[in-house]
């Protein structure tokens, strides 16, 4: 049994059998932390690594472990309810117990394991990464590619009203808020592919939907649906990566990764605007509809299941049937139900919201700054169409310059905040060194060095946006201040998110499921009163208030820089 559990037969007279437990030890909770944060989901959700949990939970794990009868009971529907169920009492493991010793307990068939993910060979990660990143590509390009066709279907649905004008876009992003409290803890408890196939369908029957909508009330009501379930890449993507690639070599595929969110959005609007003024505003729903679902049956076809805690339960109903032993378990299975994933995923970032005041300063900026790019995304048509006389297709062009600022602040921050965080908390140690205390590390505050050079830029470019469209200023002039805009909404987005990372540590997921939450909603909504400041005063001052409130939160970085560590250990959350 050993054998098929991937455990080698213990010989301790063997010195190459030593050199082979050293070599193959069980991780340490830092380095299962550090996993954990890695691969995308929370600490207490098996990772490649295995589990690192609180002290209650560990107690917990082991716990289950030992809930079932001596390996001679041939009891088998009571050893399974017995290790599912916990129905009968048996005297807790002892804190040094490795699990891994048990004979019942399956991993993976030694390091080499070809079903490890991490052993795939490459054409295999890289056919799952591509078809990934391309899923997460085409869903936020959903999110604007409509934008430039709004004003023919106002017409054609016989409607003035500026602000269904803007939710019928903006809506889609509302969709962005509910679909992550879904899809990732489905994906704990199914697996990421079973999700991304069931997701993925629904996305096209959706579309589907909006290109048949007989009415604006249906097209809204289809838009927001198919952004839930368009979220499920942009959710579980990364995790899926993380899966498949170790730490030390999964940046260059991450960085692919974020270019979808990235440039989906930007790009959207530039082949929604062609698309509509030549065939009209369905088609830009049926060509979403036409690559994802291309895209969705290759996935079906070639993408394979990544996540390690369902490969294993896998392999474990296989050797159950091979061997009849029914004591056989998954070591990522710590007898937690599907309701008890599902609840967990769900609850806890609602917790952070409502109790963590870090993720409630954060989460307001971050929804101020997301916000304001929504608002771009539905004004731009109206302003390049009214003020310059540009055409739908020509006004796509216009939102170029937010996907040029985006990436030109992805390459600034991308070369700086490594590099800055690495340097000040190498000065810190020294510093402590040199006092004799205790070395403290890469604080997450240092993560916020670049904040308010993009809290700088965001109002700057507002005001040059906004001012030199209503002196009707060469159109090149508003498109490099969308620019300016795109350099420092990234910039700001990049640095907030890395911070709630390094700040939650093992809870990371659920802090950014949290802010992902919140600033979705921001996305769907702030849109709205945006058109009635910019009916009033007009896109000048309009974008003037909207730079002024940016400004007004330049502060906060500063603030978090100098009380961020105090208000984390202050706040910091027990029961999560």
């Amino acid at each position: 049994m050993a054998k098929e559990t991937g455990h080698p037969p213990e010989d301790n007279d063997d010195p190459n059998t030593k050199a082979g437990h050293l070599l193959h030890r069980e991780p340490t909770r830092e380095e299962k932390t550090a996993e954990a944060v890695a691969e995308g989901h929370d600490a207490d959700i098996p990772s490649s690594l295995g589990y690192v949990l609180d002290e209650r939970g560990e107690k917990q794990r082991k716990n289950s472990l030992a809930r079932k009868p001596a390996s001679g009971n041939n009891d088998d529907d009571a050893a399974h309810h017995d290790v599912e169920k916990g129905g009968i009492s048996t005297p807790e493991l002892p804190d040094d117990v490795d699990s891994s010793e048990d004979e019942n307990v399956v991993w993976w068939d030694g390091p080499d394991d070809p079903a490890n993910p991490y052993n795939w060979p490459t054409w295999r990660k890289v056919m799952n990464c591509f078809l990934i990143s391309a899923m997460t590509f085409v869903t936020p390009l959903a999110s604007s590619i409509f934008a430039p066709g709004v004003p023919e279907l106002m017409r054609e649905f016989q409607n003035n009203s500026p602000y269904l004008a803007a939710f019928v876009v903006s809506v889609y992003v509302l969709g962005f808020a509910a679909g992550p409290l879904l899809c990732a803890p489905l994906s704990e408890i199914y697996g990421r592919t079973i999700v991304y196939h069931v997701c993925n369908v629904f996305f096209i029957c959706f579309n589907i939907g909006a290109a048949l909508a007989p009415s604006l009330n249906s097209l809204i009501g289809f838009r927001l649906l198919a952004g839930i379930f368009g979220s499920a890449p942009l959710t579980n993507g990364g995790g899926s990566i993380a899966d498949m690639i170790r730490q030390e070599k999964r940046g260059a595929a991450m960085a692919i990764f974020s270019i979808g969110p990235l440039l989906g959005p930007i790009v959207g609007p530039v082949a929604g605007g062609f698309l509509s003024e030549s065939a009209g505003w369905r088609w830009v729903f049926w060509l979403i509809v036409i690559v994802a679902g291309v895209i969705s049956l290759v996935m079906l076809l070639f993408l394979r299941e990544t996540y390690a805690a369902v490969i294993l339960d896998r392999k474990v109903r296989r050797l159950r049937k091979e061997t009849g032993n029914e004591l056989l378990r998954s070591k990522l299975d710590i007898g937690l139900s599907s309701a008890d994933y599902f609840k967990r995923g769900i609850i806890r970032p609602l917790k952070l919201i409502a109790f963590s005041p870090i993720s409630q300063i954060f989460g307001l900026y971050i929804a101020v700054v997301y916000g304001y790019l929504y608002l771009m995304f539905t004004s731009i048509t109206t302003v390049f169409q009214t003020y310059y006389g540009f055409t739908a297709g020509t006004a796509g062009l216009a939102f170029m310059g937010l996907g040029v600022g985006s990436m030109l602040g992805l390459v600034f921050f991308s070369i700086t905040s490594d590099k800055y965080i690495k340097k000040k908390a190498a000065e810190a140690d020294a510093a402590a060194d040199a006092a004799g205390a205790t070395r403290e590390g890469m604080k997450p505050e240092y993560r916020l060095v670049s904040v308010p050079i993009g809290a700088v830029l965001l109002p700057a470019g507002l005001f040059i946006y906004g001012w030199t469209a209503e002196y009707h200023i060469h159109w090149f002039v508003p498109i490099l201040g969308t620019a300016v805009v795109g350099v420092g909404n990234l910039i700001i987005f990049m640095a907030l998110q890395l911070y709630l990372v390094d700040a939650f540590t093992v809870y990371a997921a659920s802090a950014l499921a949290a802010n992902a939450v919140v600033r979705s909603v921001a996305g769907a909504v702030l849109p709205l009163a945006g058109l009635k400041l910019f009916q009033n005063l007009g896109v000048g001052w309009g974008n003037s208030v909207l730079g002024f409130i940016a400004a007004g939160m330049l502060p906060v970085p500063f603030l978090i820089l100098k009380y961020g560590e105090y208000l984390r250990k202050r706040f910091e959350l027990k029961d999560l």
